[in-house]
């Protein structure tokens, strides 16, 4: 692997998320080759056309509001660019990947990870260096 970088979300970017804060939201889903896992409290987002959830604590840890139903990540992730194929486990299931897709992580240390393809990647982040 590369070195892992510090990276911020572009000021444009936005997500559409929804708090599934119903009892009983709880819910299995496919994505990422992958079972995906939903708990009620958590979110489901919009991130300009794909929709997945993520972790309530995650989300409110790292989202802002910036208009009802509109949210924008403020804290910075790490990445770096996998060299071979592989799967990362995530707090809703396992995300696999290919050469050249971004392993990111909420925290410095790696840990809450997931992983996004290389275009996407490089459309909706910039180095924060």
């Amino acid at each position: 692997m590369s070195t892992r970088r510090r990276y911020r979300k572009r000021a444009d970017q936005f997500v559409v998320g929804v708090r599934l804060d119903l009892e009983g939201a709880a819910f299995r889903y496919r994505k990422w080759g992958a079972e995906q896992r939903c708990k009620a409290g958590d979110w489901l987002v919009d991130n300009d056309g794909d929709v997945y959830t993520v972790d309530a604590e995650v989300f409110e840890r790292t989202y802002r509001r910036v208009r009802p139903g509109h949210y924008v990540k403020t804290t910075p992730i790490w990445a770096e660019q996998a060299e071979v194929d592989g799967k990362v486990a995530t707090k809703e299931g396992e995300s696999h990947y290919r050469a050249g897709d971004y392993l990111v992580s909420n925290n410095e240390d790696g840990s809450d990870a997931y992983c996004i393809s290389r275009d996407k990647f490089e459309a909706m982040y910039e180095p924060a260096d």
